[in-house]
């Protein structure tokens, strides 16, 4: 059974940082796409970044250049590195295997999304 666990939301300040992780279950993380994804509220879900089975990586203009995806397959963890936060990085963020990434497209993966963390950025 797939299932993508995320974790390392919470309440940070302006500028701060936090890591979210997401373990995965059912399959190997180097073996499908991996994204992370955000939802604010009152807003539509938006894919932030993933880091496909070739070990390539893209991420969405808003956050290019202060998140950083990657991951641990002894662990079979997907982390999301987040510096410089700022206020409007405030939503909950999630996991989830990912049809298409950075030039990777699966005909067939396993469909599943974590619960959720909610990450928010207040002074």
């Amino acid at each position: 059974q797939v299932q993508l666990v995320e974790s390392g939301g919470g309440l940070v300040q302006p500028g701060g940082s936090l890591r979210l992780s997401c373990v995965v279950s059912g399959f190997t993380v180097d073996r499908y796409n991996v994204g992370w994804f955000r939802q604010a509220p009152g807003q539509e879900r938006v894919k932030i970044s993933c880091l496909n089975s070739d070990s390539n990586t893209d991420y969405h203009y808003s956050v290019k250049g202060r998140f950083t995806i990657s991951r641990d397959i002894d662990k079979n963890t997907v982390y999301l590195q987040m510096n410089s936060l700022k206020p409007e990085d405030t939503a909950v963020y999630y996991c989830a295997t990912d049809q298409f990434c950075a030039g990777i497209y699966h005909i067939r993966y396993p469909e599943a999304w974590g619960q959720g963390t909610l990450v928010t950025v207040s002074a």
